[in-house]
């Protein structure tokens, strides 16, 4: 599998990255995972505009969807349009959500053909997907893309829970958000720090712990690897938009 970093700010985009998007390939199948502001840009550029055959979206904030919005104009209205509708794995409110951001008083399913998802386990193209419920105040789903006998984990956004140490159970790479700063007076049941994601990294013995979704706004890189690296002591890195990784 073939990781590519469309975007990894967290909340609202920062000055050097699109939010959360993240294209995975294998196969010559890419699926898109999220698509947070200013990524369809990164798409453009490190992949195509018309490179996803699907797309998973971990939940409906607003910094991991409104990319998807605009994606509605690419698809249906090209000069050579409209595209097929294209696979959609989202939360169940994801066709309404995204209607009422494109905001015609339409619908945007002429555009996707979404898939309501649950917990379980069930194929995208060449991939096993897995998906379960994290810890984040929307419905919300931690994932696990598995191929040619690798496998990848993706935390989407979440504060401590089983469901991620179990989604990364062994894993190659862990992609894990670190949105929040270790010492600080952070809001329960909402993002990891840099420490709880190391110690996730650990308990669930993954091979490569790749940190995401921090704010640089409101916190120090430094201080977020530091933290992490004194809970993990396997490969450790801070993602940057355009890097791209073999799982």
């Amino acid at each position: 599998m073939r990781l590519t970093v469309l975007g990894c700010a967290g909340s609202f985009p920062g000055p050097e990255s699109p939010c959360s998007a993240y294209l995975v390939e294998a196969d010559g199948f890419r699926l898109l995972v999220d698509f947070g502001p200013g990524s369809l840009s990164s798409l453009q550029r490190y992949a195509g505009l018309h490179a996803p055959d699907a797309i998973l979206l971990t939940h409906l904030h607003c910094d991991h969807i409104l990319d998807a919005v605009s994606y509605v104009v690419v698809r249906r209205y090209a000069p050579d349009g409209p595209y097929p509708a294209l696979p959609v794995y989202a939360p169940s409110g994801a066709p309404d959500r995204l209607s009422a951001a494109y905001g015609d008083d339409g619908t945007v399913e002429d555009v996707y053909q979404f898939y309501a998802l649950q917990p379980g386990t069930f194929p995208i193209g060449p991939f096993t997907v897995t998906v379960d419920r994290v810890n984040h105040p929307v419905e919300t789903y931690g994932v696990r893309l598995e191929h040619g006998g690798r496998s990848l984990c993706y935390s989407s956004d979440t504060a401590p829970c089983d469901a991620l140490l179990r989604l990364a159970q062994n894993a190659d790479v862990l992609l894990c958000e670190a949105s929040y700063l270790d010492g600080a007076d952070n809001p329960p049941d909402l993002h990891l720090t840099g420490r709880e994601a190391g110690e996730a990294a650990t308990k669930a013995v993954v091979g490569r712990l790749l940190l995401t979704h921090l704010v640089a706004a409101w916190g120090s890189e430094a201080h977020t690897l530091e933290s992490a690296a004194a809970a993990y002591t396997g490969p450790l890195e801070v993602v940057r938009a355009g890097a791209s990784y073999d799982v």
